[in-house]
């Protein structure tokens, strides 16, 4: 056995592992995810070794050579990580729930198992677009809580990452272990995507630069060793008190949001930290995938194909088609969502979903809101997840698409009407918008509930207990940020009085001398 190769004390964990591995996976080779014996290793010019291996893949570094190139790259990342935990999403709100559904009672605890493996990687998928905000708001940037719009494909990334709303099923999971894969990993795309084009090419780059440049990566983790190598660079050249400008006090933390690995980013330390967290969690260090987000989704991948071969008639996941309400930009051709009720349903999870992305820009761009407030917006966001999103997911799965599309279901399209970060940098008007914001989502809630209530649709009148109680936290959560809202104006009022106060005893004080 070799010798444990530890990291160097001025390396991070990215450069740790780009340094060791020549593959990835643990020594007894990489998960197979075609059928076939993987093959792990890196790329190094693109021959083949004389073993019959894939030669390893070495994707070359980006050039970050100033702070808005890698506040752009630090976007885009945030973007990918709020696109990736919306499919991750999508497909835990497809998987058939109850044993009524066509599964055996075998079937029906391995679908929920899945399930809760995929849901708890999207939440850990949460977690990384926070640590992104950090990362962007110690550079003094703002957050960046928008994406391309789902339910279309999303082009907008690099040719090797495509991103899809997907049913689950060994497609969308064969999908996902490769969106996972660790840096270096040889291996296919599920077969809608693998057909792609993908230019070989690099993006040609101007010397020198003053603006971003599209540069291309293969895998989530060679962009983030990019990040680091931006960071790595930038801090020497200026200097960390010159670089990590932005407040700590602006970053989300762990006492807020409960995630111990959520750290506050202030210097080149903390920064390799997140970016270590983020890079772990998904394709593991070397040799330790088996726990990250590869090695879980690659562990459901293997048993998914066991069971269907065991029984080819096993379907785990609803007839959903990903669809939209409303047409495309750009010209896109969609399946559309048709069914009347299903529309509103659908629509009344978006608004929790807008309203949610508020509140977080919101807090990581405040501006005079106590701790209390803070841990109020932080409450509510997290809270709409479970409390809207989650629950209205799982609905929207169970209601018919339209009747041009009979038999099949439609899927929460995550759609966004708009950029998050409209509201006014001034406390007092945000605060009061999204609680007019929830008010309106609760009344809307309440039309749609007497509409199932009212139905002869099995289906439709099935809604009205969970619809009930999204609107109950819709009317909730607006009592919460009234509340908070309040409190600072009460603050307020009282500092007036006691400065009107000290005021008046002194000039009474002068006017007596």
């Amino acid at each position: 056995m070799s010798a444990t190769i530890e990291p160097r004390l001025s390396e991070g964990r990215l450069s740790h592992v780009e340094r060791t591995r020549g593959g990835a996976g643990p020594a007894t080779g990489g998960p197979s995810t075609s059928g076939g014996p993987a093959t792990g290793g890196a790329r190094t010019g693109g021959a083949a070794s004389t073993t019959g291996e894939q030669a390893p893949i070495i994707e070359q570094p980006f050039v970050i050579e100033h702070r808005e190139a890698l506040i752009y790259m630090l976007a885009l990342a945030a973007e990918l990580e709020h696109s990736i935990t919306c499919q991750y999403l999508f497909a835990t709100f497809t998987m058939k729930q109850n044993a009524d559904e066509g599964l055996t009672a075998e079937q029906l605890d391995a679908v929920k198992r899945w399930r809760r493996t995929i849901g708890k990687v999207a939440e850990q998928e949460m977690l990384h677009l926070a640590l992104v905000q950090n990362l962007l708001v110690s550079l003094g940037a703002a957050p960046h809580l928008s994406r391309p719009n789902f339910p279309h494909p999303a082009r907008h990334f690099p040719q090797a990452v495509q991103l899809q709303l997907m049913p689950f099923g060994e497609e969308a999971m064969r999908h996902f272990v490769y969106l996972e894969r660790p840096e270096g990993m040889a291996m296919e795309d599920a077969a809608q995507f693998a057909g792609l084009p993908v230019d070989a090419s690099p993006p040609g780059l101007v010397d020198p630069e003053i603006v971003p440049q599209v540069q291309d990566f293969q895998t989530v983790g060679h962009l983030y060793r990019a990040i680091e190598e931006g960071f790595l660079q930038l801090a020497e050249r200026f200097g960390g008190e010159r670089l990590f400008i932005g407040p700590p006090s602006a970053q989300a933390t762990a006492e807020h949001f409960r995630w111990p690995e959520l750290v506050r980013v202030h210097d080149l330390a903390s920064a390799r930290a997140a970016i270590d967290t983020i890079v772990e969690q998904g394709e593991g260090a070397r040799g330790d995938w088996r726990e990250a987000h590869f090695g879980r989704f690659v562990e459901v991948l293997d048993e998914l194909r066991a069971l269907t071969a065991a029984d080819p008639s096993f379907q785990p996941s609803r007839l959903v088609i990903p669809a939209c309400i409303r047409p495309v930009e750009g010209g896109l051709v969609m399946p559309m969502i048709s069914d009347p009720f299903t529309i509103r349903v659908a629509d009344l999870m978006n608004v929790g979903y807008e309203i949610l992305l508020q509140i977080l820009s919101r807090y990581f761009a405040h501006t005079d809101e106590t701790e209390t407030q803070l841990a109020t917006l932080a409450d509510v966001s997290v809270g709409l997840m479970f409390d809207a999103v989650r629950p209205l997911g799982n609905v929207i799965t169970t209601l018919p698409l339209g009747p041009d599309h009979f038999g099949w279901t439609a899927g929460p399209n995550f759609e966004l009407f708009y950029a998050a970060d409209y509201l006014l940098p001034h406390r007092g008007p945000a605060w009061r918008i999204i609680e007019e914001r929830l008010r309106e989502a609760a009344a809307f809630g309440e039309r749609v509930q007497a509409e199932a209530a009212a139905s002869d649709d099995p289906d439709a009148v099935a809604t009205v207990e969970p619809i009930g109680k999204v609107v109950a936290a819709y009317h909730g959560y607006a009592e919460r940020i009234a509340a908070g809202a309040a409190e600072s104006t009460a603050v307020a009022e009282s500092t007036a009085v006691a400065e009107s106060t000290a005021v008046a005893e002194s000039t009474g004080a002068i006017e007596s001398s």
